[in-house]
């Protein structure tokens, strides 16, 4: 493959690092997380990683910074790259931008089983998240992540289980390359 960027944004518990890493191996791309580049942030601060969503909404430059390292590796091409802000962030460079979402119940069961959480916590978890997702974003970038206009492909993971939207996953791929003859549009 010749420089594909995929790049999956979505909510908190909706699957985004267990779809971007399976298929980041399935086309032997390289793969990378926008969320782990921001918790390796937050652990090198001596912070927790909700503590640190409340220091990034003061200081940009967290953001920024794990935004600029994305967007110089999508430039590398053969990259998967997953973070919630990725189909905004990405826009100019993805080849695909796939966003994937799901009910809140669902999306917190996930979490809960995930981080071994109540139900509560779970919750308080995801919305503290959003919330502070959402106003970050708009405040650095001007990014309304409720408008779903620069996202290519829009799937709920709550309606199939992990293997058939990983075959759905592949299936739209796959066909993009099949349609592109080999190159890409970087748009």
């Amino acid at each position: 493959m010749k420089k594909i960027v995929i790049a999956i944004s979505g909510l908190p518990g909706s699957g985004k690092s267990t779809y971007a890493k399976l298929l980041a191996n399935h086309f032997n791309l390289r793969f990378i997380s926008v969320g782990d580049l921001f918790r390796r942030l937050a652990e090198n601060q001596g912070v927790d990683f909700n503590n640190f969503h409340q220091i990034a909404e003061k200081q940009s430059e967290f953001d920024i910074q794990v935004d600029n390292i994305a967007k110089e590796e999508a430039k590398k091409g053969n990259i998967v790259i997953e973070g919630h802000l990725a189909c905004w962030t990405l826009k100019d460079i993805a080849n695909l931008k796939i966003f994937l979402h799901a009910p809140l119940e669902e999306r917190i069961k996930r979490i809960m089983k995930r981080d071994n959480l109540t139900f509560e916590e779970a919750k308080k978890n995801i919305l503290f998240r959003e919330e502070s997702n959402k106003r970050r974003f708009k405040q650095i970038y001007g990014y309304d992540i409720e408008n779903l206009s620069d996202v290519d492909i829009l799937i709920n993971t709550s309606l199939f289980d992990i293997e058939s939207t990983f075959k759905i996953l592949i299936f739209i791929i796959e066909s993009y390359l099949s349609i592109s003859n080999g190159t890409y549009n970087n748009r």
